[in-house]
């Protein structure tokens, strides 16, 4: 034997390989829920039988829970796989029990010693099931049992008894309870059904239900509980039948006859039961008839056991199948024939308002399938009778949808007419909850109470619209003589006389101010005197007004225009001292060609003050730690907005793509040339790459003065970028080197696109793929323009009437009186800054919401700078994130629904491509960062796929890979989220790319 007992800091793979000889490198394992995966490989595939050996002999001498993390659940079984290197698919599988690893030995030591024809034969001790060991009610059996479905899911099992005490019942019974425990919260829905399954056909017995506890790894409370019926079947099949249930009559007394091999068919014609006895196998029609006396025997203790309700008498039939006439009959007598009690149908007996009766109907009709029902319980009903309404509650592994259940249970009891009923109150909620999950109401007749008096231990803290229920602790109510009609009369009439009040207070006030008179006034009235006095009334008040702002206007202009001359000529920037400005330390404000900025007296930067570098409070839970960052800049909001809105070409339909186009096409306006390096891909683009930082990082190396944009657009994919780069930004608007930022989700071509789906739809877009450059044909233009339009000019200036002459003499002599006419572009300027000004703050107060925690995503298209780059402070805390977001694993992300590089991502890819190649630009594809939360096991195959694509395609011309996709898994401080970075980590990764030797950056 080649194993040695392992102390606990050796891991799984030095275990396996120091038992069976096998180098580290071929040995492979994997924990999922309860099993241990181990992968065994080398040059030639490992023998089966030996391995085992050697495997088994090991585990019998050493207990793996040591090996694990004290995490980590038990163990109950291993798979051991075989195969050659480079081989996709095992050559071979082995299960073992770890319960049987005696009986395995020996099962393996015989094929050991065969030779190879009586290899072939199963030798060796019986292996005896999980499903055998669980039926004997072994709560680690069952554990066992169940996790050979649940630890493919990544769930692990443990099951304990618990003696609980009914409320009705003295003695203490069993609970069985199944702890589920696993690295992320699964869906309800998808393991109740499944769990009911499998422990209700195990048919344990001593329990009367099972409690489903599932919980993620590392947190105390339960994430969700289930209650699961154990219930046999049988017990079932004969209440139901207890209640003259046909289908529960045929099944039981098919049960009986099969050992006689008579197959039973039963109808009801009003209170008689008709049972038809034929073989049950008769292909030739040579089997015969069933005899009377055995079939009779057999069926008549089952029926006075059962006491049909409402069935007074049986017929029982014997004949061949497909025969018309039967060979022989006979009638029986049941119990309801005898006793009284038993002869009142149930329907009879739920119009009553017998509750056992009303249960069975509404669980026959909410259960129409019997097969479903004995599989995992079924929609059970719970009924209580409050006063006048009647409150029913359903509850299942599942919980029954509103609108398959409450319909149905309503329009039955409406139709019972049950005396006292005025209405009835629906509940759904999963088995095992305690509140429900909806409801539903409906008024049989007119009820006079407004409020309930009680509530259902159900629905204890629901609260409901026409029905509030009330408890002991609650306000008294006020006049409980009232009914509906009368409170709705009076809330009618009181908004009927505030809306006359309201009315006739605002034609009072307008008939005052003589502007309107009454529609029905005589027309004998003179109008002439009194209205030349209302007209010099309201004129003189207009001239004061008008004269008044004039004033006030001219005094505000006065105020803040200098002295000196000179402020009439304002000078731009250069385009060298621009780029100057980003390699600098400090935060200097963008000036625009549309806008001019006010000075702001800031206060020194190494001045200790209760304001953060992003000009917000200091809050108390800010990290200790100091992060490296590149420092603020100015948030481009409002300028965005008013040049998207100014801009002339029409909306894409995505509002970040609208707001980036307006601030890259007012760069290339400012400085003439695009930028040297361009920014490009989704969020993790827009929040991954700092402008400011890479810029400086580069004239560090050697590249001063470059001009870096960030064109990150929320959402993008492939084919959004391909149609940014080759159909919205002409070649001339193009940079010298383009970055793409981004990861496998945004070239995932089995998932819908629905951001390039928005984009396809916007007038944009058509237009993009529609535009060609017009010229004008020198047939429509005029032989002589400049004469055409002096010719023009004469015509339009003898068109002007003299009511024209009089009104342009009036505004010239007003003009010279006026002191704010000479300034008005002044106060036009002064505006849109006040505008700018409330925009700003605008941004400010949602940028504050997000440094108190709230969500970025309503900030990240509103606080970008005017580089295009979102800097976001946020640090990702694992403990305070998913306390407010659900943690989601790889299989449930739809971003990664249906993973497949191959499609139309990868079409738009291969057109950028060869795009960049003839434009002969250097593209580069950055594989940005990910936290380790982020990376589950199905992402990190995900990604693995994703990098073997990009390395295939590394080999193009002028396109360059590089992967930091596991750069910084543990350090949360870089990230915003778990798939995100902040600026810290932006500005790690701006410092990484310029350090990068084989990434050509341009030269100036």
């Amino acid at each position: 034997m080649k194993t040695v007992l392992p102390d606990r800091q050796q891991s799984l793979v030095q275990w396996v390989s120091q038992a069976t000889g096998i180098n580290t490198f071929g040995v492979k394992v994997r924990l999922r829920g309860n099993d241990l995966h181990i992968l065994c490989e080398g040059t030639e595939c490992p023998q089966r039988w030996r391995t085992l050996s050697d495997l088994l002999q090991a585990l019998q001498q050493t207990n793996l829970d040591i090996l694990t993390s004290s995490e980590q659940t038990s163990i109950y079984q291993v798979f051991v796989y075989g195969r050659r290197k480079g081989e996709q698919r095992p050559s071979w599988c082995h299960r073992v029990h770890l319960n049987q690893i005696d009986k395995h030995l020996d099962q393996v030591q015989q094929a050991l010693l065969a030779d190879s024809e009586k290899s072939k034969q199963s030798g060796g001790a019986l292996i005896v099931s999980n499903e055998s060991l669980a039926r004997q009610g072994n709560p680690e059996a069952i554990a066992r049992y169940l996790s050979e479905t649940l630890s493919t899911l990544g769930v692990s099992v443990q099951a304990k008894i618990k003696l609980y005490k009914p409320k009705n019942s003295q003695p203490e019974e069993n609970r069985l309870w199944i702890f589920c425990q696993s690295s992320y919260s699964p869906d309800a829905s998808l393991l109740a059904e499944p769990i009911a399954e499998k422990l209700r056909y195990l048919k344990l017995s001593g329990y009367q239900d099972a409690v489903i506890v599932s919980q993620v790894s590392g947190e105390t409370a339960p994430d969700w509980l289930l209650r699961v019926d154990l219930t046999p079947p049988e017990v079932m099949l004969k209440e139901w039948a207890r209640w003259g249930d046909i289908q529960a009559i045929a099944r039981l007394l098919t049960e009986v006859l099969s050992g006689l091999k008579v197959a039973v068919q039963v109808s009801l014609k009003e209170s008689t039961l008709h049972i038809f006895c034929t073989p049950a196998f008769d292909p030739l029609g040579t089997a015969p008839i069933p005899d009377k006396v055995v079939c009779l025997e057999a069926i008549l203790p089952q029926l006075e056991a059962i006491a049909p309700q409402g069935i007074l008498a049986a017929t029982v039939y014997g004949q061949k199948a497909g025969d018309k006439q039967p060979t022989w009959i006979d009638w029986l007598a049941l119990p309801a024939a005898k006793h009284p009690a038993f002869a009142t149908s149930p329907l009879d007996l739920a119009n009553t308002g017998d509750e056992p009766a009303i249960v069975f109907l509404l669980e026959r009709l909410l259960n129409p399938d019997l097969d479903w029902r004995l599989l995992t319980g079924g929609i059970r009903v719970l009924l209580l009778n409050k006063n006048d309404l009647l409150h029913i509650m359903c509850d299942a592994p599942v919980c029954p949808a509103r609108q398959q259940v409450a319909s149905k249970i309503t329009q039955f009891i409406r139709q019972l007419k049950i005396p006292g009923i005025m209405g009835v109150r629906v509940y759904g909620r999963r088995a095992g909850n305690k509140e429900p999950f909806w409801h539903y109401g409906l008024d049989v007749e007119h009820r006079q109470r407004l409020v309930p008096e009680a509530t259902p231990e159900f629905a204890a803290t629901s609260k409901y619209v026409n029905d509030l229920v009330t408890s002991e602790t609650s306000e008294p109510i006020l006049r409980p003589d009232l009914t509906t009609e009368e409170v709705q009369s009076f809330v009618k009439e009181v908004a009927r006389d505030w809306t006359a009040t309201a009315s006739s207070t605002a034609r009072k006030f307008l008939l005052k101010s003589q502007l309107f008179t009454e529609s029905n006034q005589s027309a004998e009235y003179n109008h002439d005197v009194q209205g030349i006095k209302i007209a010099l009334v309201w004129g003189t008040l207009g001239l004061l007004l008008t004269l008044q702002t004039d004033w006030v206007l001219g005094r505000i202009i006065a105020r803040t225009m200098p002295s000196s001359p000179k402020v009439a000529s304002v000078t731009l920037p250069s385009s060298s001292e621009q780029k100057a400005s980003l390699t600098s330390g400090k935060n200097q404000s963008e000036k625009t060609t549309f806008f001019t900025s006010t000075s702001k007296t800031k206060s020194p930067p190494n001045q200790s003050s209760v304001f953060n570098a992003s000009e917000f409070t200091q809050s108390d839970d800010t990290p200790k730690n100091n992060l490296a960052a590149a420092p603020l800049k100015e948030k481009a909001t409002a300028t965005a907005i008013l040049l998207a809105a100014r801009s002339q070409m029409p909306s894409f339909n995505v509002r970040q793509l609208d707001e980036q186009l307006a601030l890259y096409k007012q760069r290339l306006a400012r400085t003439g040339s695009p930028p040297d390096v361009l920014i490009i891909g989704s969020s993790r683009a827009l929040r991954g790459v700092d402008p400011a930082a890479l810029s400086k990082a580069l004239a560090t190396q050697g590249y001063p003065n470059l001009d870096v944009f960030n064109f990150g657009i929320n959402g993008a994919t492939a084919q959004v970028v391909d149609f940014v780069i080759r159909h919205v930004l002409e070649p001339s608007e193009l940079p010298k080197i383009i970055i793409w930022a981004d990861g496998a989700r945004a070239f995932n071509g089995g998932r819908e696109d629905i951001t390039f789906k928005s984009l396809a739809a916007s007038v944009g877009y058509k237009q993009a793929f529609q535009k060609t450059p017009t010229t004008a044909s020198s047939n429509d233009l005029p032989e002589n323009p400049v004469n055409s339009g002096e010719q023009k000019t004469n015509e339009e200036k003898q068109e002007i009437s003299t009511y024209q002459a009089v009104n342009d003499s009036l505004n010239q002599a007003l003009a010279s009186i006026s002191a704010s006419y000479k300034n008005r572009d002044q106060i036009k300027g002064l505006l849109q800054k006040q505008l700018l000004t409330f925009g700003h703050n605008q941004t400010v107060t949602s940028e504050k919401q997000l440094t108190d925690g709230s969500s970025d995503e309503s900030i990240s298209q509103q606080a970008v700078d005017f580089d295009g780059f979102l800097p976001l402070s946020i640090r990702f805390n694992p403990a305070r994130y998913y306390q407010k977001h659900s943690r989601v694993p790889g299989n449930y992300d739809n971003d990664y629904k249906s993973f497949q590089v191959e499609g139309q991502q990868d079409t738009a890819f291969q057109e950028v491509l060869q795009f960049a190649q003839y434009q002969k630009i250097s593209l580069v594809f950055v594989n940005m960062p990910l936290t380790a939360d982020y990376l589950d096991p199905v992402r990190r195959q995900y990604e693995q796929e994703f990098q073997q694509y990009m390395l295939r395609l590394s080999t193009n011309p002028n396109f360059i890979y590089r992967d930091l996709s596991q750069q910084w898994t543990k350090v949360n401080d870089y990230f915003s989220d778990p798939s995100h970075l902040n600026r810290f980590g932006a500005y790690e990764v701006s410092k990484k790319l310029a350090n990068d030797p084989m990434i050509p950056w341009p030269v100036k």
